[in-house]
């Protein structure tokens, strides 16, 4: 009898978190098509920047080391 109320009460609280989140997700302000465009624009070039700036110091570095290194 015991088993039969923990499953119960088990379930019940899944049930009410899958209720909460879905209430949650009603608040939160989704953004446009252009809006997300835009943000992924941004966030792409921001990537493509700290690449290049990664990959230019890695190559200084690399080049004032050889000799030290060898």
């Amino acid at each position: 009898m015991a088993n039969i109320a923990e499953t119960t009460k088990k379930s019940s609280r899944v049930t009410r978190f899958f209720r909460d989140i879905r209430a949650e997700l009603k608040k939160v302000a989704w953004p446009t098509r252009k809006e997300l465009l835009s943000y992924f624009v941004v966030v792409c070039v921001a990537i493509t920047i700290v690449c290049v700036l990664l990959w230019g110091l890695d190559a200084i570095f690399g080049f004032l080391l050889r000799p030290i290194l060898k």
